[in-house]
């Protein structure tokens, strides 16, 4: 289906009076705005034809619940005072905007030279990044939503799927709630699976939705590893990084070039 087909489709749903949709034909992207707020969303039309092949009317229905969801939280208050226990933290690239296009700044925290750390209030479907408006509005310190989101985020289930390749086994953690990736900051998870691994933990968040741990015990692990992280950052709605971390002694460390980063001797005594 073409992007301009596609357009079309998506339009036929929109039955709100107060969305307007453009449609720019050189970047392929269908934008709706409500004129209410005069803010809106912008979806790619070109990332989405190709997978309308496989399922047309999933796609399209999974394109209309984030449309629609988007332009809701446009015109939606949102409280931190006393939703504390729907505080979480979200994952990003560093490359991720620190502010709005209206000019909110975000709220967030450096994590590592590829990832920053922001936090959401969830509101079921989906979530509200938190900006300085809101901290000032109901009294709250970056501290205290810290604390909210850690606490919060180690309360979240950790099933993971299993998968071994080479003699090198490889973890996955996808629950589908929105913080799969951010789970990466749960250090208790982390320490646990360290000592869980026979050879060099390494851990991966290509996309916001997975977050992938290897146990690397020989040379094959890495190149396994490298591109498996580069086939999920690149069919991810949200990519986070391309690059898997080595964890080592509590900290993670980006690994850049895996011939060179690749310890001689992986196995744990």
């Amino acid at each position: 289906m073409k992007p301009i087909q596609l357009k079309r489709e998506i339009e036929k749903q929109l039955d709100n009076e107060n969305w307007v949709t453009s449609f720019d034909r050189e970047q392929e992207t269908l934008r709706i705005i409500d004129k209410r707020v005069d803010k809106g969303v912008t979806i790619n039309l070109g990332n989405l034809a190709p997978r309308m092949k496989e399922n047309k009317d999933q796609v399209l229905q999974e394109t209309l619940k984030t449309i629609k969801e988007g332009l809701r939280l446009l015109t939606a208050e949102v409280n931190l005072a006393g939703n504390e226990r729907h505080i979480f933290p979200v994952i990003r690239a560093t490359s991720f905007p620190t502010e709005t296009k209206d000019g909110r700044k975000l709220v967030f925290a450096d994590h590592t030279a590829e990832t920053r750390v922001f936090y959401a209030v969830d509101q079921g479907t989906s979530y509200s990044l938190i900006d300085e408006n809101m901290l000032e509005k109901d009294n709250k310190t970056l501290n205290e939503i810290q604390e909210a989101a850690q606490f919060n985020l180690r309360s979240l289930k950790h099933t993971m799927k299993e998968d071994k390749v080479a003699g090198n086994t490889f973890y996955f953690l996808s629950m589908d709630d929105g913080y799969d990736a951010s789970r990466i900051l749960n250090e208790s998870l982390l320490k646990e699976m360290d000592e869980k691994v026979h050879g060099q933990l390494t851990v991966a968040v290509p996309h916001h939705d997975v977050l992938i741990f290897g146990d690397i015990q020989n040379e094959t692990g890495y190149d396994v590893l490298a591109q498996m992280v580069f086939q999920f950052f690149s069919e991810g709605r949200v990519p986070i990084t391309a690059l898997p971390f080595m964890y080592e002694d509590g900290e993670l460390e980006p690994i850049f070039i895996l011939a060179q980063k690749k310890p001689k001797e992986t196995k744990k005594d």
